[in-house]
């Protein structure tokens, strides 16, 4: 692999694209932060530093007059855009990719979309709450908590397009699962609405979000570990805030 210490900005702009399409679709913080540093070694700066919370990214070289800082505003779920950065850092240690070469492929992972199209998650949704409500109390509760699992997850994606607080989208979409999952016990669909409810809300359970906070913990970066464990709480309140009113209006 060739040195490129004349082009020190162009690998640390390098660097923070790594980090800011891993951070955007759902990967730890301290696996941002060693892809970035493993990058930087790779085309020659063995001395680079890394400070990555979950709303921004922090990137320096030593005696090099370059940091910089970019913020990420948008957060989701896309495993496959963090298996494909993962690929590229390991081919750029391998020494099978230029710096220019790199960045081009990485550019192209992020304009890539690789989620589901909206009818594909809401029957996922639905299918999963369906038989989360079948683990929970039987077959009979399969078909309510598939319905209100979908009607929920669907209401949850359309109301988090026009307002940008996931706090507000789950909250509704709780409150609208619960609803649906009232009525559709009240007229003999479903026989345990305890249950049936349980399995709507879990499409919106912030599973990721825990388990990456706890990971995040275990490597010793607090910060964005408590924040993460911060915003799945307010996930949890805001879905039991909505199933409480429900209920007590119910």
């Amino acid at each position: 692999m060739p040195t490129y210490h004349d082009r020190t900005n162009d690998i640390v702009d390098l660097c923070l694209l790594a980090g800011k399409i891993m951070l955007e679709s759902g990967g730890e913080t301290y696996r941002v932060e060693d892809t970035m540093m493993r990058i930087a070694a790779s085309f020659g700066i063995p001395r680079s530093h890394s400070y990555v919370t979950p709303t921004g990214i922090i990137f320096s070289i030593d005696r090099m007059n370059s940091t910089q800082f970019i913020r990420i505003v948008e957060r989701s779920t896309d495993l496959q855009k963090v298996a494909l950065v993962n690929n590229i850092s390991r081919r750029i240690s391998n020494g099978e990719l230029s710096l220019d070469e790199a960045y081009t492929q990485l550019k192209e992972v992020e304009k890539q979309k690789f989620a589901y199209s909206l009818s594909q998650q809401v029957a996922a949704a639905a299918i999963a709450s369906g038989c989360f409500a079948v683990m929970f109390g039987g077959w009979n509760n399969f078909f309510p908590s598939f319905l209100a699992g979908g009607a929920g997850f669907y209401c949850f994606e359309m109301i988090h397009r026009l307002v940008k607080i996931r706090f507000f989208a789950e909250f509704f979409a709780s409150f609208i699962s619960g609803g649906l999952a009232l009525i559709l016990v009240a007229i003999g669909l479903g026989a345990n609405l305890d249950k049936i409810i349980i399995g709507s809300v879990m499409p919106l359970v912030p599973g990721l979000v825990i388990t990456n906070a706890v990971r995040d913990l275990m490597a010793g970066h607090f910060l964005a570990g408590l924040s993460k464990g911060a915003e799945a709480f307010l996930t949890a309140f805001a879905i039991g805030t909505g199933i409480a009113l429900i209920l007590s209006i119910g």
